[in-house]
């Protein structure tokens, strides 16, 4: 189970990071790296999601998992990194759309 844990928060942490550097590379203008940024985070967060989604099915079908404050973190840190995800992804629209409005 500690595996699994520290697995999802490597995942949801590079996530995370990945979400940070294309809201730095939208902020410059360069959108064509922001989009790819955004694309390594949806990687990352499809493998932690799997991970997640294991630990359910396993659990719905009477398997009962140790749950530990590793675990619980382990989840802080997924959802964490889904919220910025959304958010920045929304906040780079911003961006473009306020650079489309500046040129015209």
């Amino acid at each position: 189970m500690e595996h699994i844990a520290f697995t999802l928060i490597l995942h949801a942490g590079n996530a995370r990071s990945y979400c940070f550097e294309a809201l730095s590379f939208a902020r410059i203008g360069k959108h064509k790296e922001a989009f790819e940024c955004l694309k390594e985070s949806t990687k990352e967060l499809q493998k932690a999601h799997t991970l997640q989604t294991n630990l359910l099915q396993t659990e719905a079908k009477g398997e009962k998992q140790e749950m530990n404050l590793l675990v619980v973190h382990a989840q802080d840190h997924l959802m964490n990194a889904l919220l910025a995800r959304d958010l920045i992804k929304e906040m780079i629209g911003m961006i473009q759309e306020g650079s489309s409005a500046a040129s015209i």
